[in-house]
């Protein structure tokens, strides 16, 4: 593979984010030259890439998200290796790459090929194909991130409900159909009336509006009805959904849709023993990424995994993003490069 690595005549297609004189970002579909692509032990040609809201961030140009432009994103990729100089990966092997620093300031999956260190590379599961791997994505393996937190803190499918908020979302349909194949009994909350047959299909018991998680009474504690919950929303849905956690429950934190400020008293964590964690998937560190990785292939894959997802083409993407910024997307997007 000596002339893809030495080549300035190999070129690849992928999805530039560029921003005009007028401070707009525009999108498009590129060639580009092999040779430009950031430094690292693997060339991976990608096979597919999924949707995430980091990438209609990043196309939107949130600077938060990527500081430099022209930019590729795209944070979760699975391919093919081409090139490796480490003995842990060799040509042929299929990997998957997600969170670290991938399409956020290094260039992402929305291209043919990428190249990364070899530390941010898994080897492809072995119960999951390229494409369920990016069904999963980095948002499904955020929802498994916080299952993996709850399952560490006691929770058993007999515990008692669990709540999924921000439900018809990305990480929150991948949450109500890997809690529910776990065995759990799942309330959804959604502010999208025509999500209802969607969550039920997968899995979720009951559907709630999302008026139903945003108490507006101040009081602080509220009766308690799930024993865990997986927040994607922030802001007052997440204080109401903390006080009205069950004794020794616990809220995991993983997103900031209506607001990122949080107001709520210490009585649900010094009465009821309530506790808070924050799921932030992208640095997590590869003895874990490999135990997560396993979760999902083993306990909390679902066979609606198909069902969920809409595959697009490279050229569909900023359309799907856009829908994504307007909380207009249900379920997930997978790109097939």
């Amino acid at each position: 593979m000596a002339e893809l690595r030495n080549s300035d005549s190999q070129y690849y297609k992928a999805l530039v984010v560029e921003e005009s004189p007028e401070g707009k970002f525009i999108s498009s579909i590129r060639e580009l030259p092999l040779a430009g692509l950031p430094q690292g032990e693997l060339l991976i040609k990608v096979k597919y890439s999924g949707l995430n809201y980091k990438d209609a961030l990043s196309a939107s140009g949130h600077k938060g998200i990527t500081r430099r432009f022209p930019h590729t994103p795209g944070i979760d990729a699975a391919g093919i290796v081409v090139e490796s100089v480490v003995p842990e990966f060799a040509p042929g092997d299929e990997v998957i790459v997600n969170g670290y620093d991938l399409g956020m300031n290094t260039s992402g999956g929305f291209a043919e090929f990428i190249r990364v260190p070899a530390r941010w590379a898994v080897h492809r599961p072995a119960n999951l194909s390229l494409k369920e791997c990016m069904i999963v994505g980095t948002s499904g393996f955020t929802a498994a991130s916080a299952i993996y937190e709850f399952m560490k803190h006691g929770i058993a499918p007999e515990s008692g409900k669990i709540l999924v908020t921000g439900a018809s979302g990305a990480v929150g349909s991948m949450a109500v159909a890997m809690l529910s194949t776990a065995g759990y009994k799942v309330v959804a909350s959604s502010g999208k009336t025509d999500a209802v047959e969607f969550l039920k299909l997968l899995g979720a018991e009951e559907v709630i509006d999302r008026k139903d998680v945003d108490d507006q009474s101040g009081r602080p504690l509220l009766p308690g009805r799930w024993v865990a919950a997986l927040d994607t929303v922030g802001g007052n849905t997440l204080s109401t959904v903390i006080r009205s956690t069950a004794d020794r429950g616990i809220v995991a934190n993983c997103g900031m849709i209506v607001s990122d400020k949080l107001e709520v008293s210490v009585f649900p964590f010094i009465l009821r023993a309530v506790r808070l964690v924050g799921i932030g998937s992208a640095e997590t560190p590869m003895h874990t990424r490999l135990e997560l990785w396993d979760l999902i292939g083993s306990r909390l894959k679902f066979p609606e995994m198909e069902k969920i997802a809409q595959c697009i083409s490279l050229e569909e993407v900023p359309e799907a993003l856009s829908a994504m910024l307007k909380s207009a997307a249900t379920g997930k997007f997978v790109v097939k490069i």
